[in-house]
């Protein structure tokens, strides 16, 4: 069986400076815009067979099996949905590229990848219930199809923001200012403000990093 995906709401209730976080990778209850429901209970026997194992599902950025971003360190059901605690990969450029966005609220979509083991559909309604899934992967993604919850609280973080102002002045070659304009009003404002024919000394991967996290 083909591993499927569906969008869900990442409510971030925390987000640290060394890039763990928490929040909800799932909401129980909730008709997404696929017309299904996870049931609770949904993740139990996958996240038993996890732990089995001695492992997590991966931590991905949009379904990309080749970019993973980071781990999960918790994963659980409670009342509300499946709770997750993880933590970025900071030193990497997706990682932090994910921990700016989400710091920033420009991200707080999460999307899991999972097997239909169980579900019942209504007949009338035409929703579909999962009710037990294999969990293979989340996915922090860009829209997310179940609008229910929202990003509550994110953590300042001024030593993650000196950090990427040195790798923007000592590692791309940016000026102060330049690095302080890409930070605080995007790429697009450095380049309309850049001065004719300068070019970025930044080596192509940081360049592309940085195209990414600011392109619109």
């Amino acid at each position: 069986m083909l591993t499927r995906h569906m969008d869900a709401p990442f409510e971030i209730k925390r987000l640290e400076d060394d890039g763990t976080f928490a929040g909800y990778g799932s909401v129980f209850g909730v008709v997404d815009s696929y017309n299904e429901i996870v049931a609770k209970g949904a993740f139990k026997r996958s996240l038993r067979e996890w732990r089995r194992k001695d492992r997590m599902p991966a931590l991905l950025w949009q379904h990309d099996s080749t970019q993973p971003i980071g781990i999960y360190t918790k994963m659980r059901e409670d009342d509300n949905g499946l709770a997750v605690e993880g933590k970025l990969a900071l030193r990497t450029s997706v990682g932090s590229e994910a921990y700016v966005l989400l710091e920033m609220g420009a991200l707080n979509g999460l999307s899991i990848g999972f097997n239909t083991r169980q579900s019942e559909q209504d007949q009338k309604t035409g929703i579909r219930t999962l009710t037990d899934v294999d969990l293979w992967e989340t996915s922090i993604v860009t829209f997310p199809a179940n609008d229910e919850a929202r990003v509550e609280q994110v953590k300042a973080c001024q030593s993650n923001v000196r950090d990427f102002e040195r790798l923007l002045t000592q590692d791309a070659g940016f000026s102060r200012t330049e690095a302080r304009l890409i930070i605080n009003d995007g790429w697009k404002a450095m380049v309309a403000k850049r001065d004719a024919g300068r070019q970025a000394k930044a080596p192509e991967a940081i360049g592309d990093m940085i195209a990414r996290m600011y392109r619109t």
